[in-house]
């Protein structure tokens, strides 16, 4: 064990946590009308609550066991059997790599959220969010960080598929699952309502910029320069996608909005998250002024030209992002382009499968979506009896 890597990944953990709780939660509800502002918070938080007991019970287990196969880790790490405070993972105690990548299945299907807010079941939301953490992201993990059929060695040969952090395993799952839901459960009754409060918008981008430092300078697992660099590139290329969001805005709209600037910081964090542990600065920034167009443009077709109601731009922001950061590894001859767009495709097929059969599955136990009734009067009332504001918008 090192002690340094140790205590630093401690950090991180607490960051990446901190990404959800309360980070993404605050982006998300200063989002909706304020009649469902709760309604997001509870997903969030209990979302939060149930990934961590899955990832306890099974999930570890499936994305880091033992398993021999390349497609899953299978069951010897259930209840971390096995696992005492001895135990190591390279230089860290295994239990601390444990809640680390705990916290990364905790965000995941949080993500999930933003595309389906405002007129989705509580009990659906539940239900669905572990089934899918567990079939879907957990396998994913394993195929790329836990020596399966993406890493090195496999499907690709000896140089596997480059994601330093998740623009395969996090963004792009999160991503497609969100776009398949939303077009699924089908559009708001009324889609065209400002955000209700943009301030906790940008606290919660705050946050969640701050909170990835955790998640690509912790994914290094060593205090060295390494995570050095992955935080260094992860907050240029955050920086300057929030520029090239609101300068992109400004010319096409004529201002620059509060909401779009940190959408953009957003954007230029799940474009640089595959990359971090490679890319230097300047092909940060690159990635950054790419990603502050790119990720807003995709989100005038998902909704204008597609007409889906991905509510909280999920896939425009993060799916697009993932996926533009994990190419411009290959671009930047840092990965074969095989691995990368081959990895991108195989993930993308399952994700989009499984999410469509769980759906499918899960509405046969609990409603997908809230009657109109119960839509119009807001989700924080009818679903969970409380009330953010004396005054409702």
């Amino acid at each position: 064990m090192n002690g340094a890597d140790t205590a630093w990944i401690i950090v991180a953990t607490a960051l990446v946590l901190f990404m959800t709780l309360p980070g993404l939660a605050l982006f998300y509800g200063g989002l909706v009308r304020a009649r469902n502002v709760l309604s997001v918070f509870m997903q969030c938080y209990a979302i939060a609550c149930l990934m961590s007991i899955l990832w306890f019970m099974f999930g570890y287990s499936i994305a880091f066991g033992g398993g021999t196969s390349g497609l899953w880790g299978g069951f010897d790490k259930v209840f971390l059997s096995g696992i005492t405070t001895d135990t190591l993972s390279g230089t860290l105690p295994e239990i601390l790599f444990f809640a680390f990548q705990m916290t990364f299945a905790i965000i995941t299907p949080a993500l999930i959220v933003g595309a389906y807010v405002e007129r989705i079941g509580f009990g659906f939301v539940l239900l669905f969010s572990g089934l899918w953490m567990l079939i879907c992201y957990a396998p994913v993990v394993h195929w790329v960080w836990g020596g399966g059929i993406l890493a090195d060695g496999g499907l690709f040969g000896e140089t596997g598929v480059k994601d330093f952090a998740g623009g395969i395993v996090v963004h792009e799952t999160a991503g497609l699952a969100a776009l398949v839901i939303a077009a699924m459960l089908g559009p708001r009754l009324n889609k065209n309502t400002p955000p209700h409060n943009p301030g906790y918008v940008m606290i919660g981008a705050a946050m969640l910029w701050v909170g990835w430092f955790g998640f690509n300078g912790g994914s290094q697992l060593a205090a060295d320069g390494g995570a050095a660099m992955a935080l260094t590139v992860t907050h240029i290329s955050a920086a300057t996608a929030s520029l090239t969001w609101a300068l992109w805005e400004k010319f096409k709209y004529g201002k620059a909005s509060l909401v779009g600037m940190v959408t953009g910081t957003i954007a230029g964090l799940a474009s640089i998250t595959p990359a971090s542990g490679f890319v230097d600065p300047v092909q940060a920034l690159i990635i950054g002024a790419v990603a502050g167009v790119l990720c807003q443009e995709a989100c005038n077709v998902i909704r204008g030209k597609l007409k889906i109601d991905d509510t909280l731009d999920v896939f425009a922001v993060h799916g697009v992002g993932g996926i533009f950061g994990t190419i411009m590894i290959a671009a930047f001859g840092l990965g074969t382009w095989t691995a990368q767009l081959g990895s991108l495709v195989i993930v993308g097929v399952f994700t989009v499968v499984v999410t469509v059969v769980l759906v499918k599955l899960v509405s046969l136990f609990t409603p997908l979506r809230v009657d109109a009734e119960d839509e119009t009067s807001g989700l924080d009332l009818t679903s969970h009896g409380e009330r953010a504001y004396d005054i409702q918008s």
